[in-house]
């Protein structure tokens, strides 16, 4: 079977604010950075010290069921379990939230303040450009599907060992996209009868150790498997200006607003393009495609090659 392409993300050491800003940063390419001073976190985060600073809060688990948030971390550390929802061998995961969810991006200094002041936030960006920072908690074997987010990220890996896999931007086209998504679930033994185009996705791959932050640029692809029953928190900063992202918008996963306007006026245009016969549609439709490719793909920031100018048959506009 067709393999893809497999590229190790590069690993730094010693990095600090201006080796990053210099060196990594305008790349706009993962990077493990490895050794980063994280605070007392990398020795204090164990299940018996998060379940004692978590204690009785609540969290919600499975459809309207609760579980006090010591006995969900020693739950989510374990490989069976003697209590269990499901099954015995079920696996938890932890995506804090802001207090409202609906309005506000989770911070770990409001939602678990204690365990703030053990984690020290690399300080590579200016304090206006914050967003937020998401305290993750992921049983052994948890497997997070195929995204990208609008905002550059840190992944900071505390304690437990996680693969990461990533994907270029310009490799959208091959990762049959639905929404922000791809629909290929399954990255390692990939249904090529259903996505032959997937292998064409030049791979990069890492595997984080307690203490390494992977610098995850916007609108990279990734996808994350836990090793280990592990913890982690993601610090996402923005890389455009303020007012391109939607205000309304607390997980910052939502398309700025200009590629939103954009993309609704590419649905009117096809629809106006539905008024005419089959033949028609192919021919606008192609001369559609060279004029945005002229306009738009930048071939200096490839990692990989574009040749197919057609585009395969799945929907990649993001849902309303």
């Amino acid at each position: 079977m067709e393999q893809q392409e497999k590229v190790a993300v590069p690993i730094f050491s010693q990095v600090d604010k201006e080796i990053f800003l210099r060196d990594i940063y305008p790349e706009r390419r993962p990077a493990v950075l490895r050794g980063m001073c994280l605070g007392p976190c990398l020795e204090k985060w164990t299940v018996e010290y998060l379940g004692h600073k978590g204690g009785d809060k609540e969290l919600h688990v499975f459809s309207h069921r609760t579980l006090p948030f010591r006995d969900f971390v020693k739950r989510a550390s374990e490989r069976k379990h003697s209590d269990f929802f499901l099954c015995e061998d079920e696996s938890y995961y932890l995506r804090s939230l802001g207090e409202d969810v609906r309005k506000e991006p989770a911070d770990l200094s409001k939602q678990f303040p204690d365990l703030a002041e053990d984690f020290h936030i690399p300080h590579f960006f200016e304090p206006e450009q914050f967003f937020s920072s998401v305290f993750r908690i992921s049983s052994c074997a948890l497997q997070l599907w195929t995204h990208y987010d609008v905002m550059d990220n840190l992944l900071a890996q505390v304690t437990g060992m996680k693969r990461v896999v990533l994907y270029s931007p310009q490799d959208a086209l091959h990762l049959y996209l639905s929404g922000d998504k791809s629909e290929v679930l399954d990255i390692d033994c990939p249904d090529l009868t259903r996505f032959p185009e997937f292998v064409k996705a030049r791979r990069f791959e890492c595997v984080l150790e307690p203490g390494d932050v992977l610098f995850i640029p916007a609108l990279w692809f990734h996808n994350t498997l836990a090793l280990q029953f592990g913890v982690g928190v993601n610090v996402f900063w923005r890389h455009l200006p303020a007012d391109s992202y939607d205000r309304k918008d607390p997980y910052g996963n939502k398309d700025p607003v200009a590629a939103t306007r954009a993309l609704q006026a590419l649905e009117r245009a096809l629809h106006t393009l539905d008024e005419l016969p089959a033949d028609y549609r192919d021919f606008y439709g192609r001369r559609m495609i060279q004029r945005i490719q002229k306009r738009t793909y930048c071939d200096n920031l490839s990692s990989t090659t574009t040749e197919d100018s057609t585009l395969p048959r799945s929907q990649f506009t993001k849902p309303g």
